[in-house]
């Protein structure tokens, strides 16, 4: 499918859904749209990912089977300024996939449009009207089922997973992505946004999935949150506790001393998480948290190395940086 992505003013720091997007999924990128970078690439910000131009406009993406909104506001809200080029988007025949709390389809504007050119608005975080709560049985699939946690929002669990797969499959291993999140989905086309679930069903729905997923050699399923967030701690022990992983990947970006969006708030130790972790699962299920991840984008290979070691001393186990290092050696020590 040839798609085009929206990140107006975010890209690339501020939009995790684009780069996920263009890092992971199969779709042919013709045109990120983000005015402040318009005429520039994006091999220009981030390299080894799908190359595309960066446009100002849907009018100057080529033609496209859809429009991607590639970031997600805190509180997963609309943005006014977005509208133009959804609308131009629906008039061009384009599908919209959407991940935010707002939908789309509720939008009259959106909605009559969308009918009149016969194109699919498309709310990945609506989540299905069936779900229930969790029964306990996700432990009951075959395989190995792997969590990625963090120590904070947007700490690099959705790209831990994908690295993980990918690493496992060029060992020959069956390995696929369960998402929990609106990137996931978008990536895998399949999926439920845990975090618009209602919270009695949260770990009902992560455990749905896990047994949707299907029979595999290793499942990774991509964590939400963290569990001293002050905000969205629910919904990352309902994913943790229906998941009922039998191991646990912690996920930190160097240097972050602070909760994202929430200055206030310190972000405690990754040691201090491995236990907290480790604490919580434990009524359920035995995981440890066998590996970790520090996202060092930030840093020069000078730095990183020895920040990632450190890194590694602290929690006590194995870890890595996947995108400048790879996954295997967090793979050796998960498996």
């Amino acid at each position: 499918m040839r798609v085009a992505i929206l990140a107006h003013e975010k890209f690339p720091e501020r939009a995790k859904t684009a780069v996920g997007v263009l890092r992971y999924s199969d779709h042919e990128i013709v045109g990120v749209l983000d005015r402040e970078h318009a005429g520039e690439r994006v091999t220009d910000y981030i390299p080894d990912v799908q190359d595309a131009p960066i446009v100002e406009t849907m009018a100057e993406v080529p033609e496209c089977d859809a429009l991607i909104i590639g970031v997600a506001p805190i509180g997963g809200g609309f943005e006014e300024s977005w509208r133009a080029d959804i609308r131009t988007a629906i008039e061009h025949g384009c599908d919209i996939v959407a991940g935010l709390h707002y939908f789309l389809s509720d939008d009259d504007e959106f909605g009559a449009l969308a009918d009149e050119h016969d194109v699919e608005l498309r709310d990945v975080r609506n989540p299905p009207d069936d779900l229930t709560v969790a029964d306990g049985n996700a432990k009951d699939v075959d395989g190995d089922v792997v969590l990625t946690v963090g120590t904070d929002c947007s700490s690099g669990k959705m790209t831990t997973s994908f690295e993980l797969r990918n690493a496992a499959r060029e060992r020959g291993l069956d390995a696929a992505v369960v998402p929990t999140g609106q990137t996931g989905i978008m990536i895998t086309g399949w999926g439920i946004a845990v975090d618009r679930v209602i919270s009695d069903f949260a770990a009902g729905a992560t455990e749905r999935l896990i047994n949707e997923a299907g029979d595999h050699d290793i499942l990774f399923v991509e964590g939400q949150g963290s569990l001293a967030h002050p905000a969205y701690s629910g919904v990352t022990t309902s994913i943790l506790h229906g998941a009922q992983p039998d191991s646990m990947v912690l996920c930190h970006v160097a240097g972050k001393e602070t909760v994202g969006g929430y200055p206030e708030f310190e972000v405690p130790s990754p040691e201090t998480y491995v236990q907290l972790y480790e604490d919580v699962a434990a009524p359920i299920t035995d995981a440890t948290v066998d590996a970790g991840v520090i996202n060092t984008s930030g840093m020069d290979e000078i730095e990183a190395d020895p920040t990632i070691a450190r890194y590694s001393e602290q929690i006590g186990v194995p870890a890595t940086d996947p995108v400048r290092h790879g996954a295997d050696e967090i793979l050796d020590a998960i498996l």
